[in-house]
């Protein structure tokens, strides 16, 4: 049997799972501000239809029914007794989580589905929180430890490795934009500055430096140095040429809103009042003016980016940034002097001609002597939707939607349970008690990401099986009545393949534009500090099939294409880790299964490096009979190694 039909016989191919659903870009929508983004060519973004909710169900549904034969039951017996939580607790014994899902869930008369099994938990939480699949040994030590706490104890010690410093650090370089150079406004970091700001993060993350910190000092960040202070970058980033400086102070007050808010549409009023634009789509948007807007970017209005030349006596050398405040009284806040520019004029509004800085959520602003940016990042931070904002974004994450979706377009008057929105409006989360209970319990733990991500993976909800018993309905997808699966990242695949064939890459990172300091090697995806800046261009390809965005106008996108089925198969990458190779310790997995003389425990080798598990009965029967009609025991294994790594278990998390 060759590789294809032994593919047929045991998994799928990624294009057969996919696409999800997006607006077509062709349809029509009614606008008198064509250049809006929300009406220009990133629409897609801003819409929230019934299409793209569906393909989440669809999704799991389709992976699910493709899962080994039904793996779950076949080895419900390897389970300990005693290591999943009784779905018999009473609600008042229940966490915020698990208070408000099952709560829901009994209220409304739906079944949830029932608990993964510890083979199916022990993956799942280990790429999550680390970005890879975990080795045999940890699969086996974890299915056969007998103790009842040991779900939460494989979490606290997933959450205290560096695995899990490189992943949230590729998570949160994409949030912040780590980039060596912005595209659109050839604002150059160098390899220097995008270096500096990785390393900020990860040495963030490193000492759990809690968020409103780190959004704190992102927000406010100023200095003489952008190659030292990596957080610099953030700002320098935002800078719009060849524009008034009002292009920049808008820009900045919507990567705000954005990014630590999780408020996008600030960007539509930073060019037009709400009223009429955003009618559809964000009842607060409907009552937002553009001069509103305006109070938020003049917190901006007082700081300015200049680049410096480490050697001026050389044309064209490599730079870095600095970024400096100016407070004298003759510099005004946000002068309505503009007729040029990216965005609509602005001009006096009567006899005002200069706007203050005002926070718009609260009305407040700095005190002459303020730092204004310091006052920001204050008022930002201890805003209750920064907290609500970030735990919907990690919520997302984990259970691959969040609680408000878009997860950057919360309309803020349509959130709080206790003050519900007007006819014909609704509350917008899916879940608004689980949502404002979670963001209390989030600033209660001092902003700790450990601690919500701790929060999250010990749960009942997030130990769900995304195999659903009954006949699924669409409307359950809204009360999280099962874990839903999602496509492993770009990095993930190559990390989690680095894992289980043991063939560990070694590649060179760019990390000083001036040669001063030397390339530093590294062996994993998730440790490459930014897209398409210094990285290996041995797998650039590879990775960029898996869409992993490039941090500027490419998002990360989960979608799956016949690009990818083609990678998985046919490149190098894929397939030197079929081979034998390597010696001693380094030697391949294949290496080290043909070295065992029984053909089924090979094949159970091959299995549980690459899928977590050990074959079922029938996949086990088809794997034999396929070594059977090859001559070739070695051209057997490689082509049940490749299969592995083409079947639906292997690059999805479910």
């Amino acid at each position: 049997m060759n590789k294809i039909k032994l593919l047929l016989a045991t998994g799928c191919f990624v294009t057969a799972l996919q696409p999800l659903h997006a607006q077509s870009a062709s349809e029509q929508l009614p606008s008198d501000h064509a250049d809006c983004a929300f009406f220009g060519p990133d629409r897609a973004k801003y819409l929230n239809n019934q299409k793209t909710r569906a393909s989440l169900s669809d999704l799991t549904e389709n992976v699910t029914n493709r899962l080994g034969g039904g793996f779950s039951r076949v080895h419900a017996d390897f389970v300990p007794t005693g290591t999943r939580t009784s779905d018999t607790r009473e609600l008042s014994q229940m966490g915020t989580i698990d208070r408000n899902i099952y709560g829901v869930l009994q209220a409304k008369g739906v079944a949830p589905a029932g608990k993964s099994t510890d083979w199916e938990f022990v993956r799942r939480v280990t790429i999550d929180l680390t970005g890879r699949i975990p080795t045999p040994a940890a699969v086996l030590a974890f299915v056969n430890d007998k103790s009842p706490t040991k779900r939460a104890a494989l979490i606290d010690q997933l959450l205290n490795t560096n695995e899990w410093v490189d992943k949230w650090t590729m998570y949160f370089g994409d949030k912040f934009g780590v980039v060596r150079q912005d595209n659109a406004t050839s604002t150059v970091l160098y390899n220097n500055g995008r270096q500096a700001f990785y390393n900020y993060i990860y040495d963030s993350l490193k000492n759990n430096k809690p968020y409103s910190k780190i959004a704190s000092e992102i927000i406010a960040a100023e200095g003489t140095n952008g190659w030292e202070q990596g957080e610099l970058n953030w700002t320098v980033r935002a800078r719009i040429p060849n524009g008034p400086n009002q292009d920049t102070y808008d820009q900045l007050a919507t990567n705000v809103a954005t990014t630590f808010l999780g408020i996008s549409f600030m960007n539509c009023v930073e060019c037009h009042t709400g009223r009429g634009h955003t009618d559809s789509m964000s009842l607060w948007a409907t009552s937002f003016t553009r001069s509103q807007a305006w109070g938020l970017s003049a917190f901006f209005a007082k700081s300015n980016t200049r680049l410096v030349r480490p050697d001026p006596t050389v044309n064209n050398s490599p730079y870095y940034w600095q970024v400096y405040s100016d407070y004298r009284a003759a510099v005004a806040d946000y002068p309505l002097n503009t007729t040029t520019g990216n965005r609509p004029a602005r001009q006096p509004i009567g006899t005002q001609r200069n706007v203050a800085p005002v926070y718009p959520f609260s009305g407040r602003g700095p005190k002459p002597g303020d730092n204004y940016r310091n006052f920001l990042a204050a008022e930002v931070t201890g805003d209750f939707q920064f907290a609500r904002a970030t735990v919907n974004y990690m919520w997302k994450e984990f259970f691959s939607k969040g609680i408000v979706e878009p997860v950057d377009q919360f309309d803020i008057l349509r959130l709080d349970p206790d003050n519900p929105p007007p006819d014909p409006w609704t509350l917008q989360p899916t879940n608004p008690l689980l949502l404002k209970q979670l963001s209390q319990d989030f600033i209660d733990s001092g902003y700790d990401l450990k601690a919500l991500m701790r929060q999250i993976t010990n749960s009942d909800a997030y130990q769900m099986s995304s195999t659903y018993p009954g006949q699924w309905d669409l409307s359950y997808e809204a009360l999280n009545a099962r874990k839903f699966v999602r496509r492993l990242w770009a990095e993930e695949i190559h990390d989690s393949m680095t894992v289980a064939s043991n063939v560990v890459p070694t590649y060179s990172i760019t990390v000083d534009d001036t040669k001063l300091v030397p390339n530093i090697l590294i062996n994993w995806a998730m440790q490459i500090p930014s897209p398409a800046s210094g990285e290996p261009t041995a797998v650039v390809n590879f990775l960029d099939a898996f869409l992993r965005g490039n941090r500027q106008d490419q998002p990360r996108r989960p979608d799956g294409s016949d690009l990818q089925s083609l990678y998985l198969m046919n490149d190098s990458f894929v397939l030197n880790r079929t081979r034998v190779s390597g010696s001693g310790a380094n030697v391949s997995l294949l290496g080290r299964s043909l070295a065992i003389a029984d053909d089924s425990k090979m094949i159970d080798n091959l299995y549980i490096n690459v899928l977590s598990r050990y074959p079922t009965d029938a996949e086990r029967a088809t794997a034999l009979a396929s070594m059977k009609a090859n001559s070739s025991r070695l051209v057997s294994g490689e082509n049940l190694l490749w299969s592995l790594y083409n079947k639906v278990d292997f690059f999805f998390n479910y």
